[in-house]
């Protein structure tokens, strides 16, 4: 994902699976300051509201950062600082992350399951077997593993996102699934 669009989606993509997400707002604001040299504007990409905290947040490709950008984002986390915010630069995304989240993303709206394979898939997720294990021990597995790919999604099911998501991948039961 080169381009500076593709960058804003994965962040979006991001931020909505970690599922803390209340709100974000696209160019929220524009921040007007003084460098040393002349007053510049700087609008940051986005502005999100999330069970943990409130976010300014800007995306940048780290590759194409310059002086100029440093200033701006001094401006925001200045700003967001002042407002109680947290600020972020999201310049890079480590590629295993991106292609996981990519794979899941397609499994994000709600799943009818009317074969009732989630019941069982979340027991067996609770004695640390992998992706492949779970989906072929399911009579129909090809839904399995939709299925898997819905709850990891929903966080119901947790896997290592610093590693491909493979067959052999260890699927957890996630913390706080009643």
């Amino acid at each position: 994902m080169g381009s500076k669009v593709s960058k804003r989606n994965q962040l979006l993509v991001s931020l909505d699976f970690a599922g803390d997400l209340a709100e974000v707002l696209s160019q929220p604001l524009r921040i007007r300051f003084r460098t040393a040299e002349k007053w510049r504007n700087h609008t940051p990409d986005f502005f999100a509201v999330t069970r943990v905290g409130t976010w300014l947040i800007d995306v940048r490709p780290r590759g194409l950062i310059e002086s100029e950008d440093l200033e701006s984002f001094a401006a925001a986390e200045d700003v967001a600082l002042v407002c109680g915010w947290h600020y972020a630069v999201a310049a890079e995304w480590r590629p295993l992350v991106r292609s996981t989240l990519g794979a899941l993303y397609g499994k994000r709206r709600p799943t009818r399951d009317v074969l009732g394979i989630q019941t069982d898939l979340l027991a067996h997720a609770e004695e640390g077997v992998t992706f492949g294990e779970l989906a072929a021990a399911q009579t129909y597995w090809p839904v399995a593993r939709a299925q898997l790919l819905h709850l990891l999604w929903q966080r119901r099911l947790g896997i290592d996102l610093a590693q491909p998501l493979t067959d052999s991948s260890r699927v957890v039961l996630a913390g706080g699934v009643s």
